[in-house]
């Protein structure tokens, strides 16, 4: 489904227009789910940052809540009252109410158990908020929310947010464990462990922020992505050292294309804008400067970037550069 944007909204707002549309006129009612986001990547043609963009819209407006193990669903809960109790009409002491009296339900005043809470669920339920909200707007009291416990609850599994953080880092770089021992081939081992690393940061925009080689976190899943790409420089017979050296080269490339490819703008509420939506968006803007012809060269271009295409290409480059020091002969 190709997305109309002729009406002058960008491609997010017009799904959350459709999905507003949807919630009001009860094809979505309180308690279901509503599409995730690569069901929207798939039904809008968007891509995923312009998903959970949409999604973080929905959850601002109140009109949907993340769910722990449903997923993201319409918000409040559907009526429980039966249909034969509806029927009949709310009782009073005296016996049914008249027709014409205003029905009322007495507030649930009982209190609601907490639910059971686990590191897992706690680091999963903040990993998907950064993903829809972004990093600045997540905070132990907005997991807490979410997970419909107190922010004390919180800290007897996690004891601050910077744990909370390179808990998060962790278990993506934990759940895309490097095979071992690692291919011989050195540049087989090195697209293996960098295209990897990109699959997360496209996923996870927000995760560059957090592993960069000065002021990141520190987790053991980081620790051994490191250890694992630094093994193979020193297999070809570089020094720590200097596989020190490659690790921070190559890690900023992955880094710095990955911040590339989300762009932060600096409109109010406009986080983890795709490369798409920012070109879009800025469409008039860069028709004017076009027009005044004074940058032929860069308005000469066909089409905006197509930054992953640019990644693969980029990290071959980057390859045939080091390939001289690690086909040299071993370091003393």
């Amino acid at each position: 489904m190709t997305m109309d944007t002729a009406g002058g909204l960008a491609p997010y707002e017009r799904i959350v227009a459709d999905l507003r549309a949807r919630i009001g006129d009860g094809g979505l009612p309180p308690g279901s789910r509503v599409p995730s986001t690569r069901e929207i990547t798939r039904e809008w043609g968007v891509a995923m940052a312009t998903a959970t963009k949409a999604l973080a819209a929905l959850r601002r407006e109140g009109l949907v809540e993340a769910v722990r193990g449903v997923g993201t669903v319409v918000s409040g809960t559907p009526d429980p009252e039966s249909p034969a109790e509806a029927e009949a009409g709310p009782t009073t002491a005296a016996g049914p109410t008249p027709d014409h009296a205003p029905r009322t339900r007495r507030p649930d005043t009982r209190p609601r158990p907490e639910p059971a809470l686990t590191r897992e669920g706690i680091v999963r339920t903040a990993i998907a908020l950064a993903d829809a909200e972004g990093l600045d707007n997540l905070s132990m009291r907005r997991v807490a929310t979410d997970l419909r416990v107190s922010t004390m609850a919180l800290y007897r599994h996690v004891a601050s947010k910077g744990e909370l953080l390179e808990e998060m880092i962790d278990h993506l770089y934990t759940a895309h464990e490097l095979p071992e021992p690692p291919p011989e081939d050195w540049r087989e081992a090195m697209e293996l462990a960098l295209v990897g690393e990109w699959d997360i940061y496209r996923a996870h925009p927000w995760a560059p922020r957090l592993t960069a080689m000065a002021g990141g976190v520190i987790s053991p899943g980081l620790v051994m992505n490191a250890e694992w790409m630094m093994r193979v420089f020193v297999s070809r017979g570089r020094t720590p050292d200097q596989a020190m050296e490659l690790l921070t080269v190559v890690s900023a490339y992955t880094a710095g294309m990955a911040l590339q490819a989300t762009l932060v703008a600096m409109e109010e509420h406009e986080e983890d804008t795709d490369a798409e939506s920012w070109w879009r968006s800025r469409g008039p803007r860069i028709r004017e400067l076009a027009a005044g012809g004074g940058f032929p060269v860069l308005f000469g271009v066909s089409a905006p970037p197509d930054i992953d295409a640019i990644f693969t290409s980029g990290l071959e480059r980057l390859l045939d550069g080091i390939a001289p020091l690690m086909d040299a002969p071993r370091a003393p």
